[in-house]
C-alpha cells in the first residue's frame, strides 16, 4: 500500500531543492543564451544533465534500499561526488571565463589596414577589422562544454533523495518506495525545465526589445555564472 504523505513530502522537497538550487538551472540559461543555443537545444541539454544528476543518486538510493551498500559509505560518497562536483564546476567556470576574455581582447583590437604593392608599382591599403573576426569551433569544441556539464551534474549528488528513498524502504514498503522515487524524479525535472524555460524566454524577450545580442562578453558572463555556482556548492549555500 503507498503512503501518500511520504510521496506527497518527496514532490515538496523535490520542488524546493531545485528551485532554491540555482545550480539546476542558471547554468543552462548562461550558456545558453552565450553560446546561442535555440530553445529546444537549451532545455535538451538540461533535461540530459538533469537525468543524470538524479538518475546518479537514485541508483544509490535503490542500491541501499536492496542491501547491496551500506548508508555509511553512500554518505561518504555523496559527500566526495559533491566537493568533486563543486570544484569541477568551479574550474570549467574559471577556464571558461579566461576563454571568453581572450576573445573578447581579440575582438576588441582597433582597427587597422596594411599596405600592399603590386608588380606595377602600385601601392593601396587592405582595412583589416577585428570585429569582423569569429571563432568558428568545431563541432567537438562545442560540444566539451555540454559534457563537461554532463559529467558535473553526474557527479553532483542530489542529497534528498537517499534519505526519502529509504524511509518506505526500512518499512518494507516497495510501493511507495518506488512511488517516491519516481515523483522525485519528474518534479525534479519538471521543475529545472521550467525554470530555465521562463528564464530564456524573458531573456530572449529583454534581447529583442533592447536589440542586444550576445558577444564574448556573454561567454566571459555564463564563466562566471558557472564559477559562482561552483562556489556555492562549495559553501553549502
Amino acid at each position: 500500500m503507498i503512503d501518500y504523505p511520504i510521496v506527497w513530502t518527496a514532490a515538496g522537497i523535490a520542488f524546493v531543492h531545485t528551485l532554491l538550487g540555482p545550480d539546476h538551472y542558471l547554468p543552462f540559461v548562461a550558456l545558453g543564451k552565450a553560446r546561442g543555443w535555440s530553445t529546444p537545444k537549451t532545455l535538451g541539454t538540461t533535461a540530459i544533465c538533469g537525468l543524470g544528476h538524479v538518475g546518479s543518486s537514485l541508483l544509490l538510493g535503490l542500491g541501499i534500499a536492496a542491501g547491496s551498500w551500506s548508508v555509511a559509505s553512500v554518505t561518504d560518497w555523496e559527500g566526495l561526488r559533491g566537493d568533486t562536483a563543486a570544484w569541477l564546476l568551479l574550474g570549467i567556470g574559471v577556464a571558461y571565463a579566461l576563454w571568453g576574455l581572450k576573445q573578447y581582447s581579440r575582438c576588441a583590437k582597433p582597427d587597422h589596414s596594411h599596405s600592399h604593392a603590386h608588380a606595377d608599382g602600385t601601392v593601396h591599403d587592405h582595412g583589416h577589422d577585428h570585429h569582423a573576426q569569429h571563432v568558428h569551433p568545431h563541432a567537438s569544441r562545442r560540444n566539451l562544454i555540454s559534457w563537461s556539464l554532463f559529467v558535473v551534474f553526474v557527479l553532483g549528488p542530489c542529497e534528498p533523495l537517499v534519505p526519502l528513498i529509504m524511509v518506505p524502504a526500512s518499512q518494507r514498503n516497495l510501493g511507495t518506495t518506488v512511488a517516491v522515487a519516481v515523483v522525485f524524479v519528474l518534479v525534479t525535472m519538471v521543475t529545472m525545465l521550467s525554470v530555465v524555460y521562463s528564464m530564456v524566454r524573458g531573456l530572449n524577450t529583454i534581447s529583442r526589445r533592447a536589440h542586444w545580442r550576445a558577444d564574448h562578453l556573454g561567454h566571459v558572463a555564463a564563466g562566471s555564472t558557472l564559477a559562482c555556482c561552483g562556489l556555492t556548492m562549495l559553501l553549502g549555500l
